[in-house]
């Protein structure tokens, strides 16, 4: 299950103030989120979590739940 946190860092993001993001949701059912917002998404998920994702990880994300795995991997 996604993070509350994870959740509002993509609406911030995006520019949403609600939007049901779940495990399953993949970045085309987002408003706004294209190629461009997604690099943004990733950076600002990088920096609020203190983490860092190689290309290579990015690449394989499928939805957002594998996201928020790949966090929780990176603490």
């Amino acid at each position: 299950m996604i993070s509350q946190e994870l959740k509002d860092t993509i609406l911030k993001v995006l520019k949403l103030d609600d939007w049901d993001i779940t495990d399953e949701t993949i970045a085309p059912q987002v408003p706004g989120w294209d190629s461009l917002n997604h690099v943004n998404v990733i950076l600002a998920v990088e920096k609020h979590f203190n983490v860092h994702f190689k290309n290579i990880e990015v690449l394989k994300l499928k939805n957002v739940g594998d996201l928020q795995k790949l966090i929780d991997s990176k603490k």
